[in-house]
């Protein structure tokens, strides 16, 4: 027996030492796929564990979406919703007042435009995801789809795990953006971070763009990532914990919020006022006086007392 038990740990051990160990699990998702195919073709040359998400409208949607699958990718369909800042919207942007069947139609339409989807995440979206009425019908539409969402966090209170509540859309939510800015040491600062809470959280999804400086980064970065660290793709994360930190937004769509502080508007006199004089000031404050409830109370018992 205590052989057995030493041949049992012997086993184990070289187990242990031959098998590589993951810490972490890291997604990465290239957005905007459509418009750019020589440098979106180098993306897919890379690993098939990178992601691609690809615009609807974009020229070539149908055409990188197609090769992406070829390539083994995993495809997200990139779809418009509507900023909180002032700008032109795209055609077919997602925004919180559409009706259920205008939300539903774009939706349609967007995945007879990129075959092969899975899965959707939001390309802007900071006022239609902080609408929890607006997401609440995405998900629905989403549903019907069978496609997740991945959301990429263009706001904090989104309310996207919100809204998938009671439905069957699984919610994942984005962690890294890899190039706010287009300079590669700044891509390769983020990319490292990624790692870091890939290792720290067991998970973590990182969205870049298809530029020339992010796809020199991931190309060397890629092959060096760490041996704790593995790629995949980011519907392998749909069941990883995930944490709602929103607060409700119960605000209907299009109803602002009355503003209590803006202030009266004075009515402006037609003629001048005529000047008071100080004496009518006093005569006010006697006549007021003589007319107050306390003192008829006095003066009727005076007369009661005579």
């Amino acid at each position: 027996m205590l052989q057995f038990r030493r041949l049992l740990c012997v086993v184990v051990g070289a187990l242990a030492l031959a098998a590589p160990v993951f810490a972490g699990k890291l997604a990465i998702v290239i957005d905007d796929f459509g418009y750019r195919p020589h440098t979106e073709n180098q993306v897919l040359a890379m690993p098939p564990a990178l992601s691609v998400a690809v615009l609807p409208n974009a020229p070539h949607a149908r055409e990188m979406a197609t090769k992406a699958h070829q390539a083994g990718h995993e495809v997200l369909i990139h779809l418009p919703m509507a900023p909180l800042s002032k700008q032109p919207l795209e055609k077919d942007t997602l925004r919180p007042d559409m009706s259920s069947d205008e939300i539903e139609r774009i939706i349609r339409e967007a995945v007879n435009s990129v075959p092969y989807a899975v899965g959707l995440n939001n390309h802007m979206g900071s006022a239609m995801t902080s609408s929890l009425f607006g997401m609440q019908k995405v998900m629905q539409a989403l549903e019907r789809y069978n496609l997740y969402f991945l959301d990429s966090m263009t706001i904090g209170n989104s309310q996207a795990m919100r809204a998938a509540a009671g439905t069957g859309v699984k919610v994942i939510k984005r962690k890294v953006f890899l190039d706010d800015t287009q300079n590669e040491a700044d891509i390769r600062r983020q990319f490292t971070r990624a790692v870091e809470l890939a290792r720290r959280n067991g998970s973590a999804i990182a969205i870049g763009h298809p530029h020339p400086s992010t796809v020199r980064v991931l190309q060397q970065m890629l092959p060096t990532l760490p041996s704790d660290i593995t790629l995949v793709q980011a519907s392998s994360l749909l069941n990883e914990p995930q944490t709602d930190t929103s607060t409700p937004n119960l605000t209907p769509p299009g109803n602002t919020p009355r503003n209590p502080f803006r202030g009266v508007k004075l009515c402006q006199p037609k003629q001048p006022l005529a000047p008071v004089p100080t004496s009518r000031f006093f005569t006010v404050i006697s006549e007021s006086f003589n007319e107050s409830a306390l003192v008829n109370y006095y003066r009727h018992q005076w007369q009661g007392w005579k």
